[in-house]
């Protein structure tokens, strides 16, 4: 029996079909109305896009898995100002010939990722195309007096803390690059760091109230990320080497590919950690992996200048 796709159902059934999967009373209107979380409170916005075969593959990934990424990575920006997710907008452009499961995947992994942090899905837009493309726009609420948490706030004499591990996306980007989904099922807590990245809601949120003045999240890679947060705070970020090193199964999948672990560490990028300087107490949920300096702007390591240097360039 042949699959239907969304060629055949169309635009509006189609869009009925993503918000069977997540509805919200805020979709199917031209605009969605939404209030502000509470008094006084701030709008954070932020957008990314997910195109296939440039960001993930449809060999390699369920449509879960690609609706769950998407969030991930959006929600990831607006925890890194310091601020709640709230809401989001699903931009989708996809071949007329894709199957409605994929939509409706998508749709899924979107809604239950979306759910983990009372937000919603409150509309978006759907047209055709050659690849499958999705780009999500990102609503937050940031509340309070606090600041928000910029790049361009670490200061000297504070420490940098971090929320989860650094360089397991990269492993398993390398893993499905060598194996496909082949893959060592010893190495699936790799692979799962990359098709469905971690990132637990409030983060971001404990970090600010606890009195981090700078955040992001390690996206593009740690010394991408936080060489752009030196160069912005003017100031000299040390790592140290033993709170960032490799994981042992990192060194073991390193060891399978002949690879260097530590290019996964400093330039691999897409583990959404979140990257905070404080000069207060560590944050629930983090941990100190450095220390900031006067000097030139610039990320060392140990002191150093690091083995490795790069990341995510989208030219």
């Amino acid at each position: 029996m042949t699959e239907l796709t969304i060629g055949d159902i169309g635009e509006h059934r189609a869009i009925e079909e993503i918000q069977k999967v997540s509805p919200s009373r805020h979709n199917g209107d031209d605009a969605a109305v939404l209030g502000h979380a509470s008094p006084n409170s701030r709008v954070v916005v932020t957008t990314d896009m997910l195109v296939e075969g440039r960001h993930f593959r449809m060999d390699w990934s369920t449509p879960e898995q690609i609706g769950h990424k998407a969030i991930v990575q959006n929600f990831a920006d607006i925890q890194a100002m310091g601020a709640r997710p709230t809401a989001a907008l699903l931009a989708l452009s996809a071949p007329p010939s894709t199957p409605v499961s994929v939509l409706r995947g998508i749709a899924r992994g979107i809604a239950l990722r979306v759910a983990d942090f009372s937000a919603e899905l409150v509309g978006g837009d759907l047209t055709s195309g050659d690849h499958l493309v999705l780009s999500v726009t990102a609503l937050g609420s940031l509340g309070g007096n606090l600041p928000e948490l910029t790049i361009d706030r670490a200061r000297p004499g504070q420490k940098v803390v971090a929320s989860g591990e650094i360089g397991h996306s990269a492993a398993g980007l390398a893993l499905l690059e060598r194996y496909g989904t082949d893959f060592p099922r010893e190495f699936a807590p790799l692979v799962a760091a990359h098709r469905t990245p971690s990132l637990v809601p409030g983060r971001g949120m404990v970090a600010r109230s606890t009195g981090a003045t700078a955040m992001t999240d390690n996206s593009d890679g740690l010394t991408a990320d936080l060489g752009l947060m030196a160069q912005r705070s003017h100031v000299r970020i040390d790592l140290d080497p033993e709170a960032i090193r490799p994981s042992a199964l990192m060194e073991e999948a390193a060891a399978l590919l002949d690879a260097d672990p530590w290019e996964w560490v400093l330039c691999g990028g897409e583990d959404h950690t979140l990257i905070a300087t404080t000069a207060t107490d560590v944050p629930s949920g983090f941990r100190t992996i450095g220390s900031v300096h006067k000097g030139p702007e610039d990320i060392t390591i140990g002191g150093q200048s690091p083995a490795h240097r790069g990341g995510w360039v989208s030219f």
